[in-house]
């Protein structure tokens, strides 16, 4: 059964929340840490991303990795974009819809064609 999203059921929640999320981020980075440059954040970023990848591939190499430290890599992830973004002003709730929004006409177009995405 397939489902269909409007933009109500999708998008806007995405963005309210998303929006609120990056604000309270802002707020508690500019309280309680060094102001940083946005290539700070980008570096951090890449090494964050890094680190939850080379966990991956441990756990796809068939070693045991607890979840917890998977699940602190991925939080350091989002937290070091959410940095990131605000640092370059970037509003991720924007950037998410019109992005998902490109993936879903790609989506549907290459759906007409019997092709999957």
């Amino acid at each position: 059964m397939s489902c269909q999203l409007t933009d109500n059921d999708f998008y806007e929640p995405i963005y309210g929340s998303l929006s609120r999320i990056q604000s309270l981020f802002d707020d508690y980075q500019r309280e309680k840490f060094t102001v940083r440059p946005p290539e700070f954040f980008s570096l951090e970023l890449c090494g964050e991303a890094g680190e939850l990848a080379n966990l991956e591939k441990k756990l796809w190499k068939g070693k045991t990795i607890p979840m917890e430290s998977v699940q602190d890599e991925a939080a350091d992830v989002m937290i070091a974009l959410m940095n990131y973004a605000n640092a370059r002003g970037i509003n991720l709730a924007d950037a998410v819809n019109i992005k998902l929004k490109r993936i879903e006409e790609k989506r549907l177009r290459l759906e007409q064609t019997g092709e999957q995405y």
